[in-house]
């Protein structure tokens, strides 16, 4: 009969728990998988199997009681940790949503909108395309498997331990997101500006015969321009959603460097 006593049991419970409130709170921000789309019990049954399988792998956890405060400190970083890595992939997917919204706004599609079953907000249907677009070349680039690769790194980065959170450096894992409005209008920048250039032609058109109604043709004539644009931008996606993942993978580094220094 096996007999084993407290400590053994903190110890076996520890090693246990520790990485997998990291793993399962970056299960639940991630895009994807921490979606309303994924049942709960799913997740938690990945959560779990991820860390059964992990657990061999990863660097041992400290061994400390059970009931004590330092325990719930512990748990509480772990899931701090976990929670910012899927924030930030997060908002790499948000990018493109709120690019498409900038693009839709001003070619005149800002009304079309849509249900997002992923979040449960309305969306603008070009955003919503972008969306969906990033999430099957996100997935056929195997980014999912990169991610599960960062979360197991995160625990040789920074292991299972007391760390120091200062406010500095909340704040800065707070201000990881603002460059989600960067990326998004540095993406949408080439539509924006030619859709400018139309509607400020119609502009000086309407301004100069003021007897011709120049709105009756401008709105659908800027709307086909859109799309045309649309069309024609999809080609160099690819490029841009390369480059946003890759400054996206810079972010998540400087996040783990941050939390550990």
């Amino acid at each position: 009969m096996l007999d084993l006593d407290l400590l053994h049991q903190e110890q076996w419970i520890s090693t246990f728990v520790f990485p997998f409130f990291r793993i399962a709170s970056f299960l639940m921000a991630m895009p994807m998988i921490g979606t309303q789309l994924v049942p709960m019990r799913i997740r938690l049954g990945l959560a779990l199997t991820m860390t059964i399988i992990l657990l061999p792998v990863l660097p041992t956890p400290p061994i400390v009681d059970g009931l004590s405060f330092g325990t719930y400190i512990l748990i509480a970083q772990q899931i701090i940790i976990g929670a910012a890595l899927g924030f930030t992939l997060h908002i790499m997917f948000q990018i493109f949503a709120v690019g498409g919204q900038l693009i839709a706004n001003q070619m005149g599609l800002g009304f079309a909108s849509m249900t997002d079953p992923v979040n449960g907000v309305s969306v603008v249907v070009l955003g919503q395309f972008y969306l969906m677009l990033t999430t099957l070349m996100f997935l056929a680039m195997n980014g999912h498997l990169v991610m599960f690769n960062v979360i197991v790194q995160s625990f040789d980065v920074l292991p299972v331990a007391v760390v120091n959170f200062t406010a500095i450096k909340f704040m800065d894992i707070a201000l990881a997101g603002t460059w989600m409005f960067s990326g998004a209008l540095l993406m949408s920048l080439p539509a924006v500006t030619s859709l400018l250039v139309i509607n400020l032609s119609f502009g000086i058109m309407t301004k100069a015969a003021p007897q011709l109604n120049i709105f009756a043709i401008g709105f659908p004539f800027t709307m086909v321009m859109g799309l045309l644009i649309t069309w024609i931008s999809l080609s160099g996606f690819l490029g841009q959603f390369e480059l946003i993942a890759d400054h996206a993978l810079g972010v998540i580094g400087q996040l783990l460097e941050v939390t550990s220094g």
